[in-house]
């Protein structure tokens, strides 16, 4: 076999899994014309929300947290320090609409090394109902967003998310931002639950409480460095799968820098690696580079110069990225293939420093995500079973 024809064979194996990931995404992305129906046996949801600090769109996020079109559901928000100042922003919300039951809790239970963990213990276990819902501050609720969850759980579901869609970006930076969480990461985590290999995203969860204290209780989210991938594990070792909403809730971006953008994912990939290592090496093989040099250097098996495959290959993808936020409905301006072409130059370099050992900063604490931390229950201080140098830094944005 000659150089160029292993070359073709590669740019067509690449584009054709290119093309598999757009069409297993659009089917449960497209966007909807009616909100989602509200079933009949409808349980009561108690909402999680855990908070830190005020955010660009924190007052709309509010808002539309206690405007959601379901009958039966409580919002418990948690904070771990009662000075912080997004605290009277959530009194004054929970005091405009005494028709919800609403709740601030503060306190920080170091059951773990993970800050998020440690501010919504305390709002699980004061929770009034059995499904749960844990949700970022920054998801932009839409009003049918329960009973979308709810839509997704059957028999063997062990947890529901929704992965976030980048949105009002005010920055280059943050269409590259966009760039990562639309139609590559979300595209790749909707491709692999069609094939088999859904896990937890945890900008939202919808869990059921008997799930999670079969598995050892709200603490055990403790025993990985990010909650979402122990509750993969904790579910995957009851039998049960994780699960997608159709049709992704949005997260607004805002302004971004390419430096916010590269720590974000670099941290990200580091914690991928850390819970899921076999699952993280195959992530260099998604890039567009490899269809587009492969295409390059087959050459004349195509039939034209290297210059115009290279071409033909990125009109191919990224074609097919503008149909899948096209008839999505996210975010597509004429920056947004720049911005796909810069994300894809950045993946190789995020994947190699995805294996980096080196702490992280994240919302003043540096971690690593080497040495997770899970502390006992009930004590004070917690009793570290593993090692975490957590240190107080200046956040990371």
């Amino acid at each position: 076999m000659t150089i160029s024809a292993f070359a073709a064979g590669i740019c067509i194996a690449s584009g054709g899994m290119h093309a598999l990931s757009i069409a297993l995404a659009s089917r449960r992305c497209a966007q909807r014309s009616q909100p989602t129906r509200i079933p009949e046996d409808a349980p009561p949801v108690s909402i999680v929300q855990p908070l830190r600090g005020v955010e660009t769109y924190s007052r709309e996020t509010l808002r539309l947290i206690f405007a959601l079109d379901y009958p039966d559901y409580e919002i418990v928000f948690c904070l771990a320090d009662a000075d912080d100042p997004v605290a009277p922003l959530v009194h004054s919300a929970i005091a405009a609409h005494p028709e919800r039951l609403a709740r601030l809790l503060i306190g920080d239970d170091k059951v773990s090394g993970n800050p998020k963990l440690n501010n919504v213990v305390k709002g699980w276990k004061a929770a009034k109902n059995d499904w749960i819902i844990m949700a970022d501050s920054n998801v932009l609720m839409p009003s049918d967003y329960i009973q979308r969850l709810l839509a997704s759980w059957g028999p063997g579901t062990g947890v529901v998310c929704s992965p976030p869609i980048g949105s009002r970006a005010a920055s280059f930076g943050a269409d590259v931002e966009a760039g990562f969480l639309n139609t590559y990461e979300a595209r790749w985590q909707y491709a692999a639950e069609a094939l088999g290999f859904g896990f937890a995203q945890g900008k939202t969860m919808l869990m059921r409480r008997d799930i999670i204290a079969k598995g050892g209780g709200i603490e055990s989210l403790g025993a990985e460095i990010a909650e979402d991938a122990a509750t993969t594990k904790l579910i995957h070792r009851q039998g049960l799968e994780a699960h997608l909403a159709d049709g992704p809730f949005q997260q607004p971006l805002g302004k971004r820098t390419l430096m916010d953008v590269w720590f974000r994912q670099t941290r990200w990939a580091r914690l991928r690696r850390a819970t899921f290592p076999l699952h993280f090496a195959p992530e260099i093989l998604t890039t567009s580079l490899i269809t587009i040099i492969a295409a390059a250097v087959a050459g004349a098996a195509f039939g034209f110069g290297p210059w115009t495959n290279a071409a033909l290959a990125a009109v191919f993808w990224y074609a097919l990225e503008a149909f899948l936020a096209l008839i999505s409905g996210w975010p597509l301006t004429w920056r947004s293939p720049l911005a796909w072409i810069v994300r894809d130059l950045m993946l190789p370099f995020v994947w190699i420093r995805g294996w980096s050992r080196e702490n992280f900063v994240w919302r003043g604490n540096a971690m690593n995500v080497d040495e997770p931390v899970l502390r006992e229950a009930g004590s004070g201080s917690g009793q570290e079973i593993w090692g975490l140098r957590r240190l107080f830094q200046r956040p990371e944005s």
